[in-house]
C-alpha cells in the first residue's frame, strides 16, 4: 500500500512539473486529448498501461 501512495506521489509531481514548466504545451496536449476519439483514447490508455506494468515487472525482477 505505501508504494501505491507513493507512486500516486511521483505521478503528481511529474504532472506538476511538466505543467510548471510547460504550461502552453500541456493546455496544448489537454485540448487534443479532449477532442481525440474515445477509441484513441482508449489504445492510448491500453498501451500505458502495459508500458508501466512492464516498467514495474521489470524494477521488481532486477532492482
Amino acid at each position: 500500500m505505501l508504494d501505491l501512495i507513493a507512486a500516486l506521489g511521483l505521478a503528481l509531481a511529474v504532472e506538476g512539473i511538466l505543467f510548471a514548466a510547460f504550461p502552453d504545451g500541456m493546455r496544448r496536449a489537454m485540448f487534443e486529448a479532449a477532442h481525440s476519439p474515445s477509441d484513441r483514447m482508449r489504445l492510448v490508455g491500453i498501451i500505458s498501461a502495459i508500458f508501466g506494468i512492464g516498467i514495474i515487472w521489470i524494477v521488481r525482477q532486477f532492482g
